[in-house]
This record gives structure tokens, C-alpha cells and sequence, in this order.
């Protein structure tokens, strides 16, 4: 194309068409742990866990994830979300009056939680009836951790019982529960974790979603085909559970944002609307704000 007719084309299409795409890889818009100064506000803290390396990028991104999560939750007035990156906030007022707490991080033996005393912290904030919210493989414990996290939430996922694997799944039925309030159907390719152990007969447990991984050769009861849940504890307090959530690109699905959104919502013990939160998005987010991982061969 001659250069006098590119430049004509640029002219024509505007500033925009000389914007560079934004760094898929830039995290530094998004604010870590900015804490409300209205005490009146529901404050929700998202914990990223470090980059999963290992993994391809789009997989495990937990940064990602809690940042799109965050500016979804920023749409539901009286909540303040706080993001904090790397496994853990920094400062120790980030989980102070925390109404819930998001873990999204890389589950088993390298969980975050196991580090220093946190599982001390994650056990106050339970006694205090903070909501805790576990996506993904981060409901996956050392298995002496088990009975301890059915305390927390309802269930754990343990190493030589529960089982996980990869398959595409639909749901289209919900439960009468304020978490499915406007969830519409959805269909999403995930890493499921399934098969988990759940507190002594499902007492304070609702199950929310059941798939069946398609290579099973028998009937799969639904407790093992359980994949989110709801629960509340005898105590006090609320969680919220969803083993999914490995493909970032599943978030351009309006009811999967809004079926995780309402679940953070519910374990913070905020009111659901009668149509589910809201749960806007460009799609364009999904592709930002990335961890940096090396080019798979």
C-alpha cells in the first residue's frame, strides 16, 4: 500500500487506530490493598496468589482473576473491594474488619495458607464470622487441614480421595438460593476439582452446581459431582466454593461472573438482588493485567 494512502486510512480511523493496545502484561493499574475510608462500606478482600508458572498464560491467573473480580464487585454500592497480590496482603490492617475474604491461589502443598501463621489468621477471621470464599484449586489442603477447613467451608478437597480433571460443562438449572438470583446458563471448558469431603451429612451445606466428568463409567452421586456450594457455618458466618475458575477467558460469560460474584456477595453477608449483582465487563479486561509466564514450547 503506498505510504500517502496508509497515512489517509490512519486520518480516517481516527486517534483511536494510533493507540497501541494496552500491555497485557502492566498490573500497575490496578491499586494494591487501598483500604475504604468510609467504615460504613462492606469491605471484601481479594487475595491473588503468586504467578502459576508452570502453566500456560490465560491458566491460573490470579492476579487477573481478582482484578476483574474486583472491578466487578466495585459495581455493588456498599462494598469496597481490596486486592492483594502475591499470596498474602502486606499489611496487617488490609484483613482487619474484612466481611469476606477471597482466596484464589494455588492449592496443595505450596498452598498460601500454610505459610507462617496464617492458618491461625484464616481461623480468627472464621471465629469472627467473616465470609471466606475459596476458587479454584485452593480448596485443595493437606489432608491433616481436612476437618479443620469443613469448619471454614463446608468441604476440602484431599490428596488420595478427591479426584480433578479437565472437561466442558453446561449448566443450565439453579438452586432457589440467593447466589443464583439472575444467573443465567452458561457453559465454560474447566479444571474441575471434585469428588471432596464434605462436612458430616451436608449439615450447613447447599450444593450449588454438579457436573459429572464424562469419562465416568458409573452413576456419580452428587456429592462427588459437586463443584460449588454454599455454607453456613453453626457458629456464624458464610462461604462460598467454586473449583473452577482455571480459564481466565471463562469470565467473558455474563452468568458465570454473575454466579461468582453473587457467591463473594453472600459470604460478606450482603443482600442479593432479586436480578443478581451486576456484573458489566469490556471484554477487552480480559486481557490485561496478566502475570508474565514463560512461552511454552
Amino acid at each position: 500500500m503506498p505510504r500517502a494512502l496508509a497515512f489517509i486510512l490512519l486520518m480516517a480511523c481516527g486517534p483511536a487506530a494510533l493507540a497501541a493496545d494496552p500491555e497485557p502484561f502492566d498490573q500497575s493499574g490496578i491499586p494494591i490493598e487501598q483500604l475504604p475510608t468510609d467504615p460504613k462500606l462492606a469491605k471484601i478482600v481479594l487475595i491473588a496468589g503468586p504467578a502459576a508458572t508452570k502453566l500456560k498464560s490465560g491458566e491460573h491467573e490470579y492476579f487477573a482473576g481478582c482484578a476483574v473480580l474486583m472491578k466487578m464487585l466495585q459495581q455493588s454500592p456498599g462494598v469496597f473491594p481490596v486486592l492483594a497480590r502475591d499470596g498474602w496482603p502486606t499489611k496487617p490492617e488490609t484483613l482487619a474488619g474484612a466481611k469476606a475474604v477471597v482466596l484464589f491461589v494455588e492449592g496443595g502443598d505450596v498452598h498460601e495458607a500454610l505459610k507462617r501463621d496464617r492458618v491461625a489468621e484464616l481461623q480468627k477471621l472464621v471465629d469472627a464470622g467473616v465470609g471466606i470464599i475459596h476458587l479454584h484449586s485452593s480448596i485443595d489442603y493437606p489432608n491433616d487441614l481436612g476437618d479443620r477447613v469443613r469448619g471454614w467451608s463446608g468441604a476440602a478437597w484431599e490428596k488420595g480421595f478427591g479426584q480433578r480433571a479437565h472437561w466442558v460443562a453446561e449448566f443450565n438449572a439453579f438452586p432457589d438460593h440467593p447466589i443464583c438470583r439472575g444467573v443465567t446458563p452458561f457453559q465454560i471448558d474447566d479444571g474441575w476439582l471434585y469428588k471432596l469431603r464434605f462436612a458430616a451429612e451436608m449439615k450447613g451445606v447447599t450444593p450449588l452446581l454438579h457436573t459429572v466428568n464424562p469419562k465416568a463409567k458409573e452413576k456419580t452421586p452428587d456429592t462427588e459431582a459437586t463443584v460449588s456450594w454454599a455454607f453456613e457455618r453453626s457458629g456464624g458466618g458464610r462461604s462460598f466454593a467454586f473449583t473452577g475458575c482455571h480459564l481466565h477467558e471463562s469470565l467473558v460469560k455474563e452468568g458465570y461472573r454473575k454466579f461468582l460474584v453473587n457467591g463473594i456477595l453472600w459470604s460478606a453477608g450482603q443482600e442479593i438482588p432479586k436480578g443478581g449483582a451486576p456484573v458489566k465487563l469490556d471484554p477487552g479486561e480480559l486481557s490485561r493485567y496478566l502475570d508474565r509466564k514463560p512461552a511454552k514450547k
